[in-house]
């Protein structure tokens, strides 16, 4: 069912008296108001009408050479579907369509087309505007997406296999890249500055809108996954670097995000205050550290039991992997249902452009092949669930949940490409096994 929704504008135009001011002038409804509110993902018109007499024209009398152009500045908020004669002298009918939470300007031209061939700007006003509300309190389901049961379920499994991975930590290979941090930098280059940059040139390709670009960007500002060390794990590289660079970038992306927020939200013009989840920042690097070092201590004291966790790690990764899919297409059956096809297409290019850019850089680097690898997953794989909190801390709900849709899209897409290259790899291994 359609709502309509009149908004009865009047147009008057006067005489100036004096030749210093204009010749006439435009006021909208009475003045008091310059926002009208216009419930989601519906229609409605406008109605305005016009008392523009024109040149010599009698008081009270109009002229019927004029017309009425509406446009809006953020038609993804509200959209212009035409402009009709509304059949009253001088009175038009403006269909409009809600789409998305926000706020459109309104750009709105009376023009006379009695001074010559080309129409005549006799006014026109920007201040008015209409803001759209959501249709729901939380119409994207993404409020509650960390408080799934399913992930608390899975929880337990997670520290466990944390524990595990701690005991694949190499001693040797901390002290190495304590005296050669190259491969740990690459990292921080990739995530912090090439990942951001792509997402920024990505969205204005795209021509997504602000919220969206938005959230693009602070996606891929965002650290390293605890997935990235599963992931070169089961792909061939060097876990012992991967568990580094997740602790480091976590680390650097406290001073990091905020600096690469700022940036780009005021290239987006975007002049929203973003506020930085520092204690969700701090209770991610304690979750990733403190399992993992009680492994290293398991693996140096208890060698038994090492043996254990280093069995069952390989299994439990891929339970973990297939239990994100699940959550994440669960929670996100809501998203998936209304988002667009330019936030899908971006959302699924971020992984590829994050692997492929990290082994360019190991590559030219000149580094081993599996610390190529550690590199590429680790700037592909952001830490979504870090731009969701974002999102969720710095906008109003409606904007937040539209927002948030990219940071969603992006960790769905992770999770999918990066279980696709397992299996991919796992079955090269086999060909390569059985081939003679």
């Amino acid at each position: 069912m359609k709502t309509a929704l009149v908004l009865s504008c009047v147009l008057f135009i006067a005489r100036a008296e004096d030749s210093q001011k204009p010749a006439q002038y435009l006021r909208i409804g009475d003045g008091s108001s310059q926002e009208f509110e216009f419930p989601q993902n519906t229609r409605g018109v406008i109605v305005i009408s016009s008392r523009y007499g024109g040149p010599g024209a009698r008081r009270g009398r109009q002229s019927l050479k004029q017309t009425l152009r509406v446009s809006s500045l953020e038609p993804d908020v509200i959209s212009i579907l035409n402009v009709s004669d509304g059949g009253a002298a001088s009175s038009y009918v403006i269909s409009i369509r809600s789409g998305v939470p926000g706020t459109a300007p309104l750009l709105i031209q009376l023009m006379d087309l009695a001074r010559g061939p080309e129409p005549l700007l006799i006014e026109e006003r920007r201040e008015y505007s209409i803001r759209v509300a959501a249709g729901g309190d939380d119409p994207l389901g993404l409020s509650h997406f960390s408080e799934n049961p399913v992930l608390f379920a899975l929880l337990p499994l997670i520290f466990v296999n944390k524990c595990a991975f701690g005991c694949k930590v190499e001693v040797e290979v901390l002290r190495g890249l304590l005296r050669s941090p190259g491969p740990l930098l690459l990292g921080a280059l990739g995530q912090f500055l090439v990942m951001p940059l792509y997402a920024f040139g990505l969205s204005r390709l795209a021509a997504l809108p602000k919220p969206l670009a938005l959230g693009l960007v602070i996606t891929c500002s965002a650290p390293g996954g605890g997935g990235g060390y599963l992931y070169s794990l089961l792909l061939g590289g060097d876990v012992t670097l991967a568990i580094s660079m997740t602790l480091v970038s976590t680390v650097v992306a406290a001073a990091a995000m905020p600096l690469s927020s700022a940036l780009y939200g005021w290239l987006l013009g975007v002049h929203a205050t973003l506020h930085v989840p520092f204690v969700k920042i701090l209770g991610t690097l304690l979750f990733i550290a403190i399992p993992i070092s009680l492994g290293v201590l398991v693996k140096l004291r208890l060698p038994a039991v090492s043996g254990v966790l280093l069995t069952l790690i390989r299994p439990f990764s891929l339970a973990l992997m297939v239990g994100g899919v699940f959550v994440a297409y669960r929670t996100g059956s809501s998203i998936l249902a209304q988002v667009r096809a330019p936030v899908v297409l971006a959302g699924v290019t971020v992984p590829v452009f994050g692997l492929l850019a990290g082994l360019g850089l190991a590559r030219l680097a000149g580094l081993p092949l599996a610390q190529g690898k550690t590199v590429g997953i680790e700037v592909g794989v952001q830490n979504s669930l870090l731009a969701l909190a974002v999102m969720q801390l710095s906008f109003k709900r409606a904007e937040a949940d539209y927002a948030s849709q990219a940071p969603f899209i992006v960790a769905l897409s992770s999770t999918s490409e990066m279980l696709l290259l397992v299996v991919a790899h796992a079955a090269q291994r086999r060909l390569c096994l059985a081939s003679p």
